[in-house]
């Protein structure tokens, strides 16, 4: 699974990157899941995996958006796939939860032609997930800190 998941994809991807870079355009679209943020919906493993999928991705964006290369990352949930025989599940296939692949894929390119960098065909409200990014980023910029939070009751060391 990390196989796939992660190394298949991170090569695959830098292996056509440099292409794109040099001709300036490109595009990059990974499938993630929507249990990469939601990693107690199944299997921890599935779950981190996918997690790196999301967060490679905002990455890449990041590198990548001045060189003319766009980088959606989608985030299906359940999709009717052979998955769900193959993992002995079969009746998930049937699911009122589960979407067909040919949804999962048209919801994609519309988002991609929207220019979303992330696409949750299964979310029906968008606003949701920008708020969820946008709280994300600023939490971050609160992480560089010299000294521990007060709440640890740790004295901070003094430098040498």
């Amino acid at each position: 699974m990390i196989g796939i998941n992660i190394t298949a994809l991170t090569r695959l991807t830098y292996a056509v990157a440099p292409s794109f870079v040099a001709r300036g355009g490109g595009t990059i679209i990974n499938i993630a899941s929507v249990v990469g943020i939601a990693a107690e919906m199944l299997n921890g493993v599935y779950s981190a995996s996918k997690s790196y999928v999301i967060f490679f991705g905002h990455s890449l964006q990041k590198d990548l958006a001045d060189k003319g290369v766009r980088v959606q990352t989608v985030l299906p949930g359940a999709t009717a796939t052979e998955f769900w025989e193959i993992a002995g599940y079969a009746a998930q296939k049937t699911a009122a939860i589960t979407m067909s692949p040919e949804d999962v894929v048209d919801a994609a390119l519309v988002g991609l032609d929207s220019g979303e960098l992330v696409t949750i065909p299964g979310l029906h409200d968008g606003d949701v997930w920008e708020h969820w990014e946008a709280d994300r980023r600023e939490l971050s910029k609160k992480f560089g800190n010299a000294k521990p939070a007060a709440r640890y009751g740790v004295k901070p060391a003094t430098a040498a």
